[in-house]
């Protein structure tokens, strides 16, 4: 596995993870976009940087958006969970900020339990009210201090 920047011809293929762990993990979250939409937005974030992408065997199987202190998107594809790239992902977030901070469904235990194990922590938690899928999310932190 190697950790690189994601350069724009990454974009369908992060599309492609983000898809098929949505699908995998979040299943109960509306499906809120259409393909082209998915394609456009991860097309922009990938161009607009603080995107790392893991490869195994030169394919991109996972990927981490960070925005400043903000762990905005960090997805491996479910056939490569398990394997370490998103705790590789992560540490590697870990080493550009001394504190970071993300979103999480309260529905996504696996999620919660993963990034709890890596030292996160929820602070406070919502009812989903101000989300697009208006599902309950938490707000989780870690801090090197």
């Amino acid at each position: 596995m190697s950790l690189r920047p994601a350069q724009p011809e990454d974009a369908p293929r992060v599309t492609q993870v983000f898809q098929a762990a949505r699908d995998h993990t979040l299943w109960f979250l509306p499906n809120l976009h259409t393909d082209a939409e998915d394609h456009a937005f991860f097309a922009k974030v990938v161009a607009g940087g603080g995107v790392t992408v893991a490869e195994e065997a030169g394919a991109v199987v996972g990927f981490l958006a960070l925005d400043g202190a903000v762990v905005d998107h960090l997805y491996v594809d479910p056939a490569h969970h398990r394997q370490g790239h998103g705790s590789a992902l992560l540490a590697h977030a870990k080493t550009q900020s001394e504190q970071l901070e993300l979103w999480v469904f309260q529905r996504n235990r696996g999620a919660i339990a993963f990034y709890e194990a890596h030292g996160f922590a929820i602070v406070y938690s919502t009812d989903g009210a101000h989300n697009d899928e208006h599902e309950p999310d938490h707000r989780m932190r870690w801090s090197l201090r």
